[in-house]
């Protein structure tokens, strides 16, 4: 490890000698294959020594600092700036620059930034070195992602074996289960679009899936669990509205490099090519976090030992007579466990607490003013409206493990969406419909919030 770093150093000093060039592909060729085969427990380690060594060298930047001060008219000025803006590009820049040019280079980088945010997130490699490398990589690939350099390409089932079983493998909304079953995704009344990058060719960076329906769906299992037979012949007169059931982003590496939102616009487009009628554009969204954020507030009201502020004392009789034993604590563990769903009366008599509570979670639950859940916060930035909480619309272990069965559509009014999104990203304000709100309110009278 010492002697390949050693040479990475020497390769990361900028040099633009012709008869260097071979010498230093080779060495970056070197360092490729050397960081492959390290094993993951050994990454962190080098990735931070790598950083330390091949990083900004903060005494040049102190050294330069004192120039520009000291720097008298404008074009020593402006030179002195230019070598301290220099001084501030972390020096293994150089070596990424140079791993681009290899064949796969690209989709190399984008891996390392997913090993770096790991350490971070693990916290096995968590030191300043290594969070300036997330920000440098985070630029440069926000950069080489642009929508500019970005294919959109609709799959059908002709499109190849390798690019169908990839998107099977990477779908992580609702799981494909099995060949027949990503026939139908790609077949008629379905639609399913990547986009892709010339650097990456055969690699989906984010995968959407669209059901063609004459209405906006309310669970998905009319989407997943009954797909139309990929025999049929579509019917253009039924097809009235776009549901988005699913979106995938494929490369952890490129993990707030926004892609999704583009696909969606670009997507909106392709569709409204092909079927000029359609005006409904909708999502039917999975809510991952809710019943653990529920199961916590639960913790937390049990912990206070305060008033019941989850449930209103009709709601708490009827549960009681329902389950026996306390009321929040029983509550919580049928939710953990899932074992309320296999109780029809208690799945009637939790329908409206657990809406009401739901709608709560997404509209009023901040994270530095956003919304909280990372979905309802995705679809609110491009500008969707907070349309409808649906009950038991994803019953699959999944869907009730994670939010209790609920789903939600964010519904896309074209001529408004523009409007809603600068109003979110600049207000945090929410776009909801009277459903939603009157649910918040009932929440918030039921809390005395």
């Amino acid at each position: 490890m010492d002697e390949i770093l050693r040479r990475t150093v020497e390769a990361c000093e900028p040099r633009d000698k012709p008869a260097l060039a071979a010498l230093y592909e080779e060495q970056t060729r070197e360092f490729v294959r050397f960081y492959r085969g390290l094993s993951a427990e050994q990454r962190p380690g080098f990735l931070a020594r790598l950083t330390a060594e091949c990083g900004v060298e903060h005494g040049r930047v102190g050294e330069l600092c004192g120039r520009v001060a000291e720097a008298r008219g404008m074009g020593p000025l402006m030179q002195a700036e230019q070598r301290l803006r220099s001084s501030l590009t972390p020096r293994y820049s150089v070596l990424i620059g140079r791993i681009c040019g290899l064949e796969d280079g690209v989709k190399f980088i984008v891996d390392l930034r997913a090993d770096v945010l790991r350490c971070l997130e693990t916290k096995t490699a968590d030191c300043p070195h290594i969070r300036e490398m997330e920000e440098t990589l985070k630029k440069l690939l926000s950069n080489w992602f642009s929508i500019g350099f970005l294919k959109l390409e609709r799959i059908t089932w002709q499109s190849s074996c390798d690019l169908l079983e990839k998107i099977s493998q990477y779908e992580a909304v609702h799981p494909v289960r099995s060949w027949t079953d990503i026939k139908r995704r790609v077949g008629p009344y379905r639609r399913c679009y990547v986009f892709t990058h010339r650097a990456m060719p055969g690699e989906p960076l984010v995968v959407l899936h669209v059901a063609l329906t004459d209405d906006i769906s309310k669970n998905a299992q009319t989407i997943v669990g009954r797909d139309p037979s990929p025999e049929i012949t579509e019917d253009v007169n039924k097809i009235t509205t776009a549901i988005f059931y699913s979106i995938s982003s494929t490369q952890p590496g490129l993990h707030q490099v926004h892609l999704g939102n583009y696909l969606i616009k670009q997507v909106v487009k392709e569709l409204q090519g092909e079927f000029p009628h359609m005006k409904q554009f909708s999502s039917l969204s999975p809510i991952p976090g809710f019943t653990k954020w529920l199961a916590g507030t639960i913790s937390d009201q049990m912990k206070e030992g305060t008033t019941n502020r989850i449930l209103t004392q009709a709601e708490s009789k009827e549960i009681q007579e329902i389950v026996g034993g306390p009321v929040l604590e029983t509550l919580k563990r049928l939710l953990i466990t899932n074992e309320w769903v296999k109780t029809e009366k208690l799945v009637r008599v939790l329908e409206l607490p657990l809406m009401r509570l739901c709608a709560w979670y997404l509209y009023g639950e901040k994270h530095r003013g956003a919304a909280l859940n990372a979905v309802a916060n995705f679809h609110l930035q491009n500008g969707a409206v907070m349309w409808r909480l649906n009950w038991m619309a994803n019953t699959s272990p999944r869907g009730i493990s994670s939010s209790s069965g609920i789903m939600v559509n964010y519904r896309y009014f074209l001529e408004d969406t523009n409007y809603n999104s600068v109003q979110y990203l600049k207000t945090r304000h929410i776009e909801a419909s009277k459903q939603i709100l009157s649910l918040v309110a009932q929440f918030q009278k039921t809390s005395k919030l």
